[in-house]
């Protein structure tokens, strides 16, 4: 008899300070008997993993490989292969667990697994446990309102450069801006022309070993930032 396919549980295990994940995602991670996590092509590493691997409680732990690449047809394939995957151990019967950091529907890999499996078997079992994000955990450590009354907020990503930013910061109020790492001086560059640089923090391993609070983005100039990095801007400025 073929055993009944098992559930999928996306999880959000925040940006990484271990506290700050939820009851019900521990719940969770101590009853699958499957946990997968995304990993480099280059190592088997995931910070997730390592965040909530204190809740463990015998499974299987296997990371699947998500190559960093703009390539849509190997990206395509890698989808596909890990979609794949999941499915075989689903298909066994048991509950399984995909953890990633912050929210697995913002920017995560996770929303590109999900895709994939629904397109592959669309009546597949999946919940969604939410997480914290980067940018809430940064706004809590430096007390920004990300905001308030009838203030707007967009959240783009910086991974192209400043073009992000440069086309949608006069349609909100506040902005935050994921992903600065690789191309902080031409996002700086943009800050500096929009008049914008004492408007704007930026945080880094929030939650983390190294974290950091740089409120003086001149601090960084020249220099390269971390990968988990984020900037927030609030046009009107602070209001303390």
């Amino acid at each position: 008899m073929t055993p009944q396919a098992g559930t999928l549980y996306g999880i959000g295990v925040g940006p990484g300070d271990p506290e700050l994940i939820t009851l019900k995602a521990v719940k969770v991670l101590q009853g699958v008997s499957h946990i997968f996590a995304a990993s480099s092509t280059k190592n088997n590493y995931s910070l997730a993993l390592n965040i909530v691997k204190a809740h463990f409680n015998g499974a299987r732990i296997e990371p699947l490989a998500f190559p960093m690449i703009q390539d849509q047809e190997r990206l395509h394939d890698a989808w596909e292969q890990n979609a794949t995957r999941v499915l075989e151990v689903l298909d066994s019967g048991v509950d399984a667990a995909f953890v990633t950091l912050g929210d697995p529907l913002t920017y995560s890999t996770f929303g590109y697994l999900l895709k994939t499996l629904k397109r592959l078997r669309p009546e597949v079992r999946v919940i969604t446990i939410p997480g914290i994000t980067s940018y809430s955990a940064a706004a809590a450590l430096t007390l920004i309102p990300l905001a308030e009354g009838e203030e707007s907020l967009q959240v783009v990503s910086g991974a192209q450069g400043a073009a992000r930013l440069q086309s949608v910061i006069d349609q909100t109020d506040n902005l935050v801006l994921l992903k600065t790492y690789r191309h902080f001086e031409e996002i700086y560059q943009a800050l500096e022309e929009l008049d914008l640089l004492d408007r704007a923090v930026c945080v880094s391993f929030c939650g983390l070993t190294g974290e950091m609070v740089a409120e003086n983005l001149s601090e960084l100039k020249g220099r390269r930032l971390p990968y988990l990095s984020l900037i927030i801007i609030k046009k009107k400025g602070r209001a303390y």
